[in-house]
């Protein structure tokens, strides 16, 4: 029985002191079977080059040199459509992290367990700590409804990243673009849709390397000073609660998503964050057809000044947790 052909992508744009690193992890995977796409966005420092070097070596390269810089979304989708017809899984690996020798093998093995089964992950490790936790340790497969409810109500997250992932290429070839590049968390969206029709299996391995030391490190400390997670948690649980939850449960989570997320920004917001932090924000909620409720974001931001003012010890460690941890970040 011939082993199933694994499209592994790995889209890039200047990230040379990282790209020899994924690529060997790639190639010393366990599991021989698998086409190597490398898309080349427009890169200026070498890395087209450090590719084509690879692919000269090893048949199963394929490199893409793409004829206009694009979006990371644009650029993903764009190489998810030239996967191979007879590609049975779809792996991305992006080009500043890497896999370790037996990912392939061991999300194929999750695969087999049904035909049901559209989406794969692992625990995965983020710099030096191990993350995705939380999936039930006697079980390797569960229904997709019942993976988003642990999401939704138990902050279960073992999605990751891209690189986390593997996916059934059938679902790709069938939704063109395949990530929605409108969205600000178009992977994690994707997930969340896929769990609507399809069950969701584990591997209880950590699989995955994800880098945070890498060259775009400001880039990453800019944008979490936006508070991307706080949003991010916000329009999940708004556009899926009534999908994956009953009507009382949605209605609470929605409830308590909102309250949470606009103590967060009224708390920001006491800080006075720039325009470009709002500009985030209005841009997220018009994904799911929303504006700022401003009267509740003052109504929030009164009721944290009063806290401030009735627990001036709380409010002095808060604001000096608050400063290590803006240091941390940048």
């Amino acid at each position: 029985m011939s082993q199933p052909l694994v499209s592994v992508i790995t889209p890039f744009h200047n990230t040379a002191p990282y790209l020899a690193q994924c690529i060997e992890s790639v190639l010393l995977q366990t599991h021989s079977r698998f086409e190597y796409i490398l898309s080349d966005n427009c890169s200026t420092d070498g890395s087209g080059e450090i590719a084509e070097a690879y692919a000269r070596k090893d048949p199963r390269i394929r490199v893409i040199r793409q004829p206009q810089l694009l979006s990371q979304g644009d650029h993903y989708n764009s190489v998810l459509g030239t996967i191979s017809s007879s590609s049975e899984y779809c792996k991305i690996v992006q080009a500043d992290d890497c896999i370790f020798s037996d990912c392939l093998r061991l999300m194929l093995q999750a695969f087999a367990q049904s035909e049901s089964i559209g989406l794969v992950s692992s625990y995965y490790l983020k710099g030096g700590t191990v993350l995705g936790s939380g999936f039930p340790p006697e079980k390797s497969i569960l229904p997709g409804k019942e993976m988003a409810r642990l999401f939704l109500l138990k902050g279960v997250f073992v999605f990751g990243s891209e690189t986390t992932v593997m996916y059934r290429s059938a679902l790709i070839r069938n939704s063109s673009p395949f990530f929605d590049a409108s969205l600000l968390h178009a992977d994690t969206e994707k997930c969340m849709q896929i769990l609507e029709s399809w069950d969701f299996g584990f591997v209880h391995q950590v699989l995955s390397f994800l880098r945070v030391d890498n060259v775009n490190a400001s880039i990453s400390a800019a944008v979490r000073r936006l508070a991307p997670g706080d949003l991010d948690w916000y329009i999940i649980s708004q556009r899926y609660s009534e999908r994956f939850l009953e009507q009382g449960e949605a209605a609470a989570l929605m409830k308590q998503s909102k309250r949470e997320y606009y103590q967060a920004l009224a708390h920001r917001a006491l800080h006075f964050p720039n325009a470009a932090f709002w500009q985030y924000h209005r841009k997220g909620l018009g994904t799911i057809n929303q504006s700022l409720d401003r009267p509740y974001l003052w109504l929030q931001a009164a009721m944290t000044l009063l806290w401030m003012v009735a627990n001036p010890g709380e409010t002095a460690a808060r604001v000096i947790r608050s400063r290590k941890r803006s240091h941390a970040e940048q």
